[in-house]
């Protein structure tokens, strides 16, 4: 069994922390003593004086350990932290915290899974590419690409070759993301490929749509918004948005957990379309909308809430209102954009990850 495994992937939003997870509870569930680290972190938490990985306190909450950020998140590479180092690079010697919080959990647990970040390259600035932590733990990489068939391909061969510059074994590659139709063909002709080079193919996840829904709490991030009403049920999930305008035109007999969209003057009117359409629909006791948006010219809306006459309904339905400078369409744009990842307000999340990589990966390469 390796004693260390490195989780890359060939670059952002691939699905990374999501494969992870489900190793994680798949090795624990096998009765393997498993530790978690995020050796170098870019997005972070303040504890009180210190900083921890976003990613490290996600883990530390599923995984039910003491988060301590020297052994858990031992390097943070925040906003100027590279030109810092670039400036005095003897103040920082980056590699001793990796090293003695890999020795703090190699002595614990019989396997460690080291979490990477972004795609191979980065760290490098710094000298802490993912392919030269890789190395320093002395461990064995599972490679997490995106899928699909040429540029599936183009991007393992790139991300590969630093692995392998670097003399670092790579046991295994997880294919995430592909659309359920093309599994098998992805399987086919990305695997052809892998063989040929002595790679395993651990396996192929099939694209979850749920997986990239976001909840209200990062839609206000996105649009830097403001909480109207309702602010304790911002970890509703979001599966679609409607524009205000479009309600009267929409199909409301399948569709649920949906993000209105409106001015405040037409919210309103917005809602009672809906109330109608659910009527029609058989399912006037329910209420398709999971969060709505209240948009501005520029600015944000000062109107009170309360004083709007559809108030009933949102308390109703546990409805979280939130109000952007943004107009209509900059909302609509900026939400589409949104790059949405698993964090500890998401635990069903959590469990579909953990679902997917009992259903669908071969963990014997590593064991």
């Amino acid at each position: 069994m390796a004693k260390n495994i490195y989780v890359a992937a060939t670059s952002q939003h691939v699905g990374k922390t999501t494969s992870t997870l489900g190793l994680v509870a798949v090795l624990q569930q096998k009765g393997i003593n498993v530790g978690y680290c995020k050796p170098v972190g870019q997005q972070f938490v303040d504890l009180g004086d210190l900083r921890v990985d976003k990613d490290a306190l996600l883990f530390a909450k599923t995984m039910n350990f003491d988060l301590v950020p020297a052994i858990h998140s031992p390097v943070i590479l925040g906003k100027g932290a590279t030109t810092d180092f670039l400036d005095a690079p003897e103040q920082f010697d980056y590699p001793s915290r990796i090293y003695e919080a890999a020795a703090v959990l190699e002595r614990d647990h019989d396997l460690v899974i080291y979490e990477g970040t972004g795609h191979p390259g980065v760290g490098s600035v710094v000298n802490l590419s993912n392919a030269k932590v890789a190395k320093m733990l002395n461990a064995s990489v599972v490679m997490v690409v995106e899928g699909g068939i040429g540029s599936t391909i183009d991007r393992l061969n790139l991300s590969v070759a630093l692995f392998h510059k670097a003399q670092v074994p790579i046991i295994g590659v997880i294919i995430n993301k592909v659309l359920p139709d093309k599994m098998s063909k992805v399987r086919k002709y990305v695997g052809r490929w892998l063989e040929k080079r002595n790679l395993p193919l651990l396996g192929v996840l099939p694209y979850q749509k749920s997986l990239s829904n976001p909840i209200m709490e990062t839609i206000i991030e996105t649009v830097n918004g403001q909480v109207l009403h309702n602010g304790e049920y911002l970890d509703n999930r979001i599966e679609g948005i409607i524009a205000g305008s479009l309600v009267e035109t929409h199909d409301f007999r399948t569709e649920k957990d949906l993000l209105l969209v409106s001015s405040g003057r037409r919210v309103c009117e917005a809602i009672d379309a809906i109330r109608e359409s659910m009527v029609k629909v058989n399912r006037s006791d329910e209420c398709p909308l999971a969060g709505i948006i209240i948009t501005g010219d520029g600015k944000m809306s000062n109107q009170s809430y309360d004083a709007i006459n559809c108030t009933d309904y949102v308390n109703e339905h546990r409805i979280p209102v939130i109000t952007t400078a943004l107009d209509t369409y900059g909302s609509a744009v900026k939400i589409s954009g949104i790059e949405v990842k698993i964090n500890t307000r998401t635990p069903w999340k959590v469990a579909q990850a953990n679902e997917l990589i009992r259903k669908h990966i071969n963990l014997d390469p590593l064991l």
